[in-house]
């Protein structure tokens, strides 16, 4: 094995561990409330999934054509400009990346306020900002932060070590979360179901209920999808190290193919289970959304809240390492670019982004502590999806102004496949502006905002070049 290189089976599990949170544990039951059947429940999964393959398949082209760190902001450049890049980049760093990072790190530290209730207490609490412009923070700072900021800074010291030890780190952790999933679909598909739920749930399967007409059916859906859309997302990240992948043309393909595969998989299983333990309508009402500690609630009483509690904190941990891991290599690409600060595109001894992913996490830390971070990702979300449409649309565009580059892997099913995902989302898009205006306008305004940021930077470049 080349030295810093991570092999094929790691990628795999970056893409698995980066894909694999909290969210599946959760979002079902806003998905219950919304289509109030669970045929359409596990339909919104299968969508999801299916159109989650289809991204990734579409990307093995891309990642072929450009075996190199970055990812998608590299596609973005190639296929559009610099400026296009530069805002996926900007979304990346403000929002979407850091934003994931500290929501998942208070994601582990509120679950392991069940096992350990003094993470709740409150240290101090700070209130600044302007009432008159609507920009009011409010901080109230618990242990359970200072934990949730004790793990980002732990996975980011581990990663600045290297990608071997980063990496070597979330395989054993994905390792770990698959069988948490396994574990959890056994026990509610084969061992402990509940003859009540699975009646009431598969009885009358096949009727959806609500009278649904089909445009405001189609609506519904739509929005239930933002759930497990979040769910299934990173799975990306690995094209963001592909430069530190073994034989990279070829890997970083296979693993975003077979790593997005085997996830949506295990979400779908894990889904039937739910339905196998709890009726719809419990899962719709469970407490804080925590559907997953519902049924374990279920199964073993009591302590079903601490065996839950002690899966997602596993869980959390090793989509963070892999979040952390493979955000900074974008910004050091950015860097290089001229659109960064200069110190982000180094590496240190280790061969590590270091710079990088110490800024990563202090702008993550403080995203922790403004409580403001669960906010920001509704806001980008739709914006998250906004992207990966636009890259399968320069695939497309590739194709027609690059068509004599080597292409080692083609997209499978191109173009139905690719035009169906980017016809499907598109519409997602739509809809999610439609109905949700108060989150898609300001993530709007997040990536809009670095249009003049870009022109400083790169009028900070050419003077430093001159």
């Amino acid at each position: 094995m080349q030295k810093n290189k991570i092999s094929f089976s790691t990628a795999v599990f970056l893409v698995m561990g980066s894909m694999i949170g909290s969210g599946v544990f959760l979002v079902s039951a806003d998905v219950a409330q919304i289509l109030g059947s669970p045929l359409l429940l596990l339909l919104v999964w299968v969508a999801t999934g299916a159109l989650t393959v289809i991204a990734a398949m579409s990307y093995t082209e891309l990642a072929a054509m450009y075996p190199k760190s970055g990812g998608q902001y590299v596609y973005l450049k190639e296929a559009y400009n610099p400026l296009m890049a530069f805002l996926y980049g900007w979304s990346l760093f403000t929002v979407v990346q850091c934003g994931t990072i500290a929501a998942v790190a208070m994601a582990f530290a509120k679950f392991s306020a069940v096992l350990l209730p003094q993470l709740t207490t409150e240290l101090f609490a700070l209130k600044f900002g302007s009432p008159m412009l609507h920009l009011v923070v409010d901080m109230h700072v618990r242990l359970m932060h200072l934990l949730a900021i004790s793990t980002i800074v732990l996975l980011t010291f581990i990663n600045t070590r290297g990608i071997k030890g980063g990496g070597l780190l979330q395989s054993y952790l994905t390792v770990l979360k698959a069988l948490t999933l396994l574990f959890l679909i056994v026990i509610c598909i084969a061992l402990f179901r509940n003859p009540i739920a699975v009646e009431l749930n598969f009885s009358n399967f096949f009727s959806v209920g609500n009278n649904w007409k089909a445009t405001a059916l189609l609506s519904a859906f739509g929005l239930a999808m933002v759930g497990p859309l979040f769910s299934s997302d990173a799975w990306n990240n690995v094209t963001f190290i592909a430069g530190e992948v073994e034989n990279p043309k070829k890997n970083v393909a296979r693993a975003l193919l077979f790593g997005a595969a085997g996830v949506c998989l295990l979400y779908l299983l894990i889904n039937i289970g739910y339905l196998c333990i709890l009726p719809l309508q419990e899962i719709a009402t469970a407490k804080d959304g925590r559907v997953a500690t519902a049924v374990m609630t279920q199964i073993f009483g009591d302590y079903g809240a601490y065996i839950m509690a002690a899966l997602i904190m596993v869980s959390t941990f090793g989509a963070n390492n892999g979040i952390i891991l493979s955000g900074a290599r974008v910004y050091q690409t950015m860097a290089n670019d001229g659109l960064f600060f200069k110190k982000m595109g180094t590496f240190n001894k280790s061969h590590a982004p270091a710079f990088s992913l110490w800024v990563q996490c202090i702008w993550a830390s403080l995203l922790c502590l403004s409580g403001t971070y669960s906010d920001l990702l509704d806001y980008v979300m739709f914006v998250v999806i906004l992207f990966y449409v636009l890259t399968i649309i320069g695939m497309f565009i590739l194709r027609k102004t690059k068509p004599n580059i080597d292409r080692p892997n083609r997209a499978p099913g191109y173009p139905i496949l690719p035009a169906i995902y980017i016809l499907c989302m598109g519409g997602f898009i739509v809809n999610l502006l439609i109905q949700k205006p108060e989150y898609t306008v300001p993530g709007l305004c997040i990536v809009l905002s670095g249009i003049p940021i870009y022109f400083i930077w790169r009028a900070i470049h050419a003077k430093t070049e001159k």
